[in-house]
């Protein structure tokens, strides 16, 4: 039975996620209002090349946040081929716009079960990765904060001190350490394989690369409205980093949104005037809600041509090659040796030949080395032969 409690706390989370994300929204909307007379000339200088490029990079900067995961997953010991990867890892990352963040990880792990891949393994991986997405990003917004200005630097003096302890957390070592102790107190068993420096340090590199894809997409959104030029790359990457840090920090937005789309504007407001802040904002959010559900539609495309064209999906683990049959013996079915009037040679073991056979081929009248009583045939014709002979003999 849940208590009464739980379902009360449950229910006030929830109602808080919908107040805070409902009053961020309402904020940016109104922030867009007080300068509407200036958002349709932002609006008109938007191009349909520039916004192709943005959503271009933004894709790549998805792609590259999934090989992240991807590397991790591997490091536990799961290679899981690129077409199951996809399926799991996108299909997964929709529901970060419900409300909470367990969604993805409980998805995920719901979906590799399908390939074989431990749940603890998928879990894990998917912690991880959100992990160093936030300790690379808050890394990218500290050496961007000099050139976002004063109001920024003052907005975001508290990631200088929480950066050390993020990048400490991301020690492979340490990381070990913690997942195993977290594995023993949920009474469950060790993970498949450890982390190692290499795998981690993958994830770290193409994490970092995401940013860099995220960042020019919101500098390319800038550079087609007229906001400036290559003086805004390092900014922009700065500033998109920072507001994803805090909405992911900020449990209570699905997804980032309302935190992400006001605080991007308040970090771009030294570089950028105000209403192209805002603009380029609201357009990076629908661009990348785009990118969120095209890749999710690719993934689960090449699932259903795959299962159409008759391939087996590959499973998590590396698969074991099957144990190679040992040949059956025949049965040794023991028939009563007949010797000839002048002693003949010795009695054949059954399937081994005469003793001056030692390859236990059996002689060259028999071919097939199985000898003259070996085996149900061979015994059955025996008794035959025995029985006709006492008849004779009477």
């Amino acid at each position: 039975m849940i208590p009464p409690t739980a379902g009360r706390s449950r229910w006030w989370r929830r109602a808080a996620q919908v107040v805070v994300t409902v009053g961020l929204l309402g904020f940016l909307g109104w922030s867009i209002s007080r300068r509407w007379s200036e958002v349709p000339g932002v609006l008109d200088e938007l191009s349909l090349p520039g916004l192709a490029l943005a959503g271009l990079a933004a894709g790549l900067g998805g792609i590259f946040g999934f090989l992240a995961w991807r590397a991790i997953l591997t490091d536990f010991g799961a290679a899981l081929p690129l077409v199951a990867a996809t399926r799991i890892f996108y299909v997964g990352q929709l529901t970060k716009y419900l409300p909470g963040k367990v969604w993805p990880i409980l998805v995920q792990a719901r979906l590799g079960r399908a390939y074989q891949v431990p749940g603890r393994a998928s879990a894990a991986a998917a912690l991880l990765t959100m992990l160093i997405s936030l300790g690379t990003g808050l890394l990218l917004t500290a050496a961007a904060l000099p050139l976002l200005g004063e109001r920024a630097f003052a907005g975001l003096r508290w990631t200088l001190p929480v950066l050390p302890v993020v990048l400490v957390l991301l020690w492979p070592p340490l990381l070990n350490r913690m997942l195993g102790r977290l594995l023993r107190l949920a009474r469950r068993e060790p993970m498949p394989r450890a982390l190692s420096p290499r795998g981690v340090a993958g994830a770290v590199g193409w994490s970092l690369a995401a940013w860099l894809a995220y960042g020019m997409h919101l500098w390319l959104l800038l550079v087609d409205i007229g906001a400036g030029g290559p003086e805004l790359l390092v900014p922009a990457v700065g500033a998109f980093a920072g507001s994803w840090s805090i909405g992911f920090l900020l449990a209570v937005a699905p997804a980032g949104v309302g935190p992400r789309e006001v605080a991007l504007p308040l970090l771009l407001g030294a570089t950028v005037v105000p209403s192209a802040a805002l603009v380029v904002a609201v357009v990076s959010r629908l661009l990348l809600t785009a990118v969120d559900l095209v890749l999710p539609a690719m993934a689960v495309s090449a699932e259903w041509a795959r299962r159409r064209s008759g391939r087996r999906p590959g499973t998590g683990a590396t698969p074991k090659p099957p144990p190679t049959p040992r040949p059956a013996e025949p049965p040794t079915v023991p028939g009563p040796a007949l010797a000839s009037a002048g002693g003949g040679p010795a009695p054949a073991v059954a399937g081994m030949g005469p003793p001056s056979d030692p390859a236990g081929m059996g002689p060259a009248s028999d071919p097939a080395g199985v000898g003259p009583a070996c085996g149900p045939v061979a015994s059955t014709v025996d008794r035959a032969e025995n029985s006709e002979s006492a008849t004779r003999q009477q």
